[in-house]
């Protein structure tokens, strides 16, 4: 494969499996779990796992009501700041 001029990415589930050297310059498409997400192998990469790089969670945010409050007062202050300078 590595000699054709026509590079595929290849298609795994195996987020397990550790990068050796002979896969450098591979592309994989990794699944996490919903997609699959592109991954190219460079040599800064052996000896990870393919799913260290295919993140299976997304994060949304820390906190509930107390964090939506703080985040208003912010964008508030934002906001009457913005307002002087235009005046």
């Amino acid at each position: 494969m590595k000699n054709s001029g026509k590079q595929e990415p290849i298609k795994t589930w195996s987020r397990s499996s550790t990068i050796t050297p002979e896969m450098v310059g591979f592309v994989f498409l990794v699944h996490n779990g919903k997609e699959f997400i592109s991954v190219k192998a460079d040599e800064s990469m052996v000896g990870h796992k393919l799913g260290e790089f295919s993140s299976s969670t997304k994060f949304f945010r820390h906190g509930g009501k107390m964090q939506r409050d703080l985040e208003q007062k912010v964008a508030e202050k934002e906001t009457a700041q913005i307002k002087k300078v235009n005046e």
